[in-house]
């Protein structure tokens, strides 16, 4: 072939002193190639997967598009490199091999990412037929991505000529100092963990500790800490290592509201009480914003100093709180109707003097 090429040359270069130019030409044409049947594969594909309604295909497929096309450049340019390689001593194509191992270990890591990435979108996703809670797929996804990241790592340095063992005895020595350096980092860190694992509350969550004075609505959960949107629309910063000494509520997973009211009725309608305490009782019993499975009790329940007080027990079906403000305020209206049905009125502090018979005021002279 360096014969028939001897003499021939192509914008002022001599075709013969350079052989292998034909070769290199002809594998980056068909590194293009393949590339552009890659992308057409992967649109079929996407096209077929589309009709069904599986999780892991399209995850796979999305995930798979930018990695691949490299992964067929980088295919390529080896090639062209070992042809580098074969007709030349220079010592910067003697380390492409190692380069090559680095990156094929990186576009693999790259890949794992965004598989974890895409899984973890579409669990999330209102279009999924069953969604997963978001604080625990985001915390299996950290987890993932972080065991992904450290054992590329190591595989990195192992094909570096570093000795793994070395590196992980360094690391538990090291780590021993780290520790008593940054142990409220590591509260923080385990604090989390335990969020995750415990689940106490997740993102969206409204949540108030009565031994600190947090109160909101979660909007992320980080490694480090926590972020809580009060009710005023502030952030609020919490870190994670607190949620393990303190007492945390969350009213976001009540079943039900409870409405629980004291309501004294005057000394002057004391023979009226009972029938406004039946008529109560069966207002609630028919009302069809109650639990009518959970408790409900209306009692007569003390002679208060200037009322007959009785008291409702009962549970609302809602748990929503602007919802459950007007349930309540439609029970107590109608309450205060029955007693006025009664002819009788609710009863105000007040005070009765009695003076004897026998002492006469004193008529001014």
């Amino acid at each position: 072939m360096s014969e028939s090429l001897a003499g021939q040359t192509y914008f002022g270069v001599d075709i013969s002193a350079y052989p292998w130019l034909w070769e290199v030409f002809s594998l980056v044409l068909a590194t293009l190639l393949a590339h552009y049947l890659l992308g057409l594969a992967f649109k079929k594909l996407d096209v077929q997967l589309n009709k069904t309604h599986n999780l892991w295909d399209d995850a796979l497929l999305e995930a798979a598009k930018k990695p691949a096309g490299f992964m067929v450049w980088l295919f390529g340019f080896s090639l062209v490199a070992q042809v580098l390689i074969d007709s030349s001593d220079a010592v910067v194509f003697q380390m492409f091999g190692n380069v090559r191992s680095l990156l094929v270990v990186a576009l693999l890591a790259w890949f794992l990412i965004r598989v974890i990435y895409q899984v973890e979108r579409r669990l999330i996703s209102s279009e999924y037929d069953e969604p997963v809670d978001e604080t625990t797929v985001l915390a299996l996804g950290k987890l993932v991505r972080a065991a992904v990241v450290i054992t590329s790592a190591l595989v990195i340095l192992q094909t570096m000529g570093y000795s793994v063992s070395g590196v992980l005895a360094f690391g538990g020595v090291g780590g021993i100092a780290v520790g008593f350096a940054a142990k409220d980092l590591l509260a923080n860190f385990f604090g989390g963990l335990m969020v995750y694992l415990d689940r106490p509350f997740a993102v969206g969550d409204w949540v108030r500790s009565p031994d600190k004075e947090i109160e909101g609505t979660v909007e992320h959960i980080g490694w480090r800490q926590t972020r809580i949107r009060t009710f005023d629309k502030r952030p609020l910063y919490v870190p994670n290592s607190v949620f393990s000494h303190i007492s945390v509520e969350n009213p976001s997973r009540m079943h039900n509201r409870r409405i629980y009211e004291k309501i004294g009725v005057r000394y002057d309608d004391a023979s009226k009480v009972k029938a406004i305490v039946a008529d109560v009782k069966t207002l609630l019993e028919q009302h069809e914003d109650i639990d009518h499975e959970q408790t409900l009790i209306v009692n007569f329940n003390s002679f208060a100093p200037s009322s007959l007080e009785f008291f409702i027990y009962t549970f609302t079906k809602t748990t929503n709180w602007v919802e459950y403000h007007q349930v309540k305020q439609r029970v107590l209206l109608e309450i205060l109707d029955i007693i006025f049905h009664h002819e009788a009125d609710v009863a105000y502090p007040t005070t009765t003097l009695k003076v004897p018979d026998a002492i006469h005021l004193a008529s001014s002279q």
